[in-house]
């Protein structure tokens, strides 16, 4: 699409805080009016619009995708969206560990072992750790408390922690970073530990590290987009 406009500027609202271009509102694709909940997160969707160029790249405006997705997806049917996330505890990527070589194995008790710790203190729950790739159930209870919890979240959390949960394998390194208790770099890279691994033993791959800058664009863009909601 070409621009259509000459400046974005963010405004109040009664509903909260609005995007418009030339003094017009947008909308979302699902044509509901694009209103956030803080000046902060408004003002830098509006920064994402005023930095188009002649073309708009939407691949360029993470936050207010994650803002679409917020309105259009979550807000519709929060609870099975929340659902779906807890989904993911169910095979989260720090219960699953190598077996070998030593190393490894050691290195993943170091970085994952004070995560679980954190979640279940926090929430209350118990996780089962395993060895291998083949599927251990967690408990009932885990899952349950984590729901409730989950169900505590609005939809412009909710939508930022699908982008943290798929790309990390795991909702309790996203749970963290939303609780504070992890940054985003250190969580990206406790999330890619068993591939930086691999790397460091047999090489760089020129596509895998693409795809790994890619994941990490996203994967910052969605904390970034948690923390101008405070």
């Amino acid at each position: 699409m070409k621009r259509f406009y000459k400046t974005a500027v963010a405004e109040p609202t009664g509903g909260g805080h609005a995007i418009k271009l030339d003094g017009r509102g947008i909308k979302t694709p699902a044509r509901a009016e694009l209103i956030v909940p803080t000046s902060a997160l408004a003002t830098t969707i509006a920064a994402e619009w005023d930095a188009q160029g002649e073309t708009i790249e939407p691949r360029s405006m993470p936050l207010t995708g994650l803002a679409n997705a917020a309105i259009d997806r979550v807000a519709p049917d929060q609870a099975a969206f929340a659902a779906s996330l807890v989904a993911y505890a169910e095979s989260d990527l720090l219960c699953y560990r190598a077996d070998a070589p030593a190393k490894l194995v050691a290195r993943q008790a170091e970085h994952w072992d004070p995560l679980l710790a954190w979640a279940c203190d926090r929430y209350d729950v118990h996780f089962e750790v395993t060895e291998g790739i083949l599927h251990k159930a967690q408990p009932a209870e885990t899952t349950t408390r984590l729901g409730q919890a989950l169900c505590g979240f609005d939809p412009f959390h909710l939508a930022p922690l699908y982008p943290l949960v798929t790309i990390a394998g795991s909702l309790i390194v996203a749970l963290a970073i939303v609780e504070g208790q992890i940054d985003v770099e250190t969580a990206f890279a406790t999330a890619h530990l068993e591939e930086m691994w691999q790397v460091e033993h047999w090489g760089e791959d020129e596509l895998a590290t693409r795809a790994r800058e890619s994941r990490r664009a996203d994967f910052k863009a969605a904390a970034r987009f948690l923390a101008l909601l405070m």
